[in-house]
């Protein structure tokens, strides 16, 4: 019995292991074409300079997404109508979605928050009595949508307004932007979330901003900011960004550090929380 038990063993171990299955998620995103639009973490110069492939790479991969590239290092909110001048006149009308994710330089660059209507108390014309059918004029407050270029509600407006009227029939998907850690680099000096910008706001702010645009402009809001799991206060974190200790730069003295850039690993981790939320929406809308 013990001999027959060997056999048997040695004979499964002859066995060929069947091989795992490549991960893929099959769904409606496979095929459909995504303009993204952004700053740095979304530049496609970082993947040319080979620092580090970015979330869109890996949605490439996980989704099949045809990715069509328009972030640029440094953008605020007030460029998004610049690069959406360019995908318009780079693609037209074939595209299938817009992901926006931009916000944090505008807290970096201590861009007041601004509010998303002004509002006067003004005359209209409204049904006066129901036996008679009459209409009568009234007094009513009534807002108008803020186009100042000088805060980021304006700006917002400013870049859905010609997005709504370039895309009406497409997705329009806006990211919140993600944790702020330390950056310091030969040019910039950018302190950590922790620290107020220079108008008293806090990056949650830039935050809640974005999540309002989505109700304001009837459009889906992605949480990044909750769900990617990138914070870059604790240490153990550093896994996730670009340079996540200080380097003593020799040609200016300053200790070098980038907790503020997701390195591969943390564009992956985006990638796969974006993903599975992407899942729930559809891709074409027409």
């Amino acid at each position: 019995m013990r001999r027959l038990a060997i056999i048997i063993a040695l004979f499964c171990l002859a066995l060929p292991v069947a091989a795992k299955p490549k991960a893929e998620i099959k769904s409606q995103w496979r095929g459909a074409k995504v303009a993204y639009l952004g700053d740095s973490i979304t530049d496609k110069r970082q993947v040319e300079k080979g620092q580090n492939d970015t979330y869109w790479v890996y949605l490439e991969s996980l989704l099949g997404i045809e990715p069509y590239v328009y972030g640029i290092s440094g953008n605020q909110w007030s460029h998004i109508p610049a690069q959406t001048d360019k995908l318009i006149a780079e693609r037209g009308d074939d595209v299938d979605v817009i992901m926006i994710f931009i916000g944090t330089n505008d807290y970096n660059a201590n861009v007041p928050l601004g509010e998303w209507f002004s509002e006067e108390v003004v005359d209209v014309e409204v049904t006066g009595s129901r036996t008679a059918r009459t209409s009568v004029i009234a007094q009513r407050k009534k807002r108008t949508v803020s186009i100042d270029d000088n805060t980021v509600c304006g700006r917002i407006n400013i870049a859905m307004a010609k997005l709504k009227e370039a895309y009406p029939t497409k997705q329009i998907i806006l990211l919140t932007p993600i944790h702020r850690g330390n950056y310091v680099s030969e040019r910039s000096l950018q302190p950590n979330e922790l620290y107020a910008n220079g108008v008293g706001e806090y990056i949650d702010a830039y935050v809640d901003v974005v999540k309002e645009a989505g109700n304001i402009w009837a459009v889906p809001v992605i949480d990044l900011n909750a769900i990617c799991g990138l914070y870059p206060l604790e240490k153990v974190n550093g896994i996730y960004w670009r340079k996540p200790s200080s380097v003593k730069s020799v040609k200016s003295g300053r200790n070098l550090e980038d907790r503020l850039h997701p390195n591969s690993a943390g564009h992956k981790r985006m990638a796969l929380a974006l993903a599975y939320q992407l899942l729930g929406y559809p891709a074409k809308l027409d």
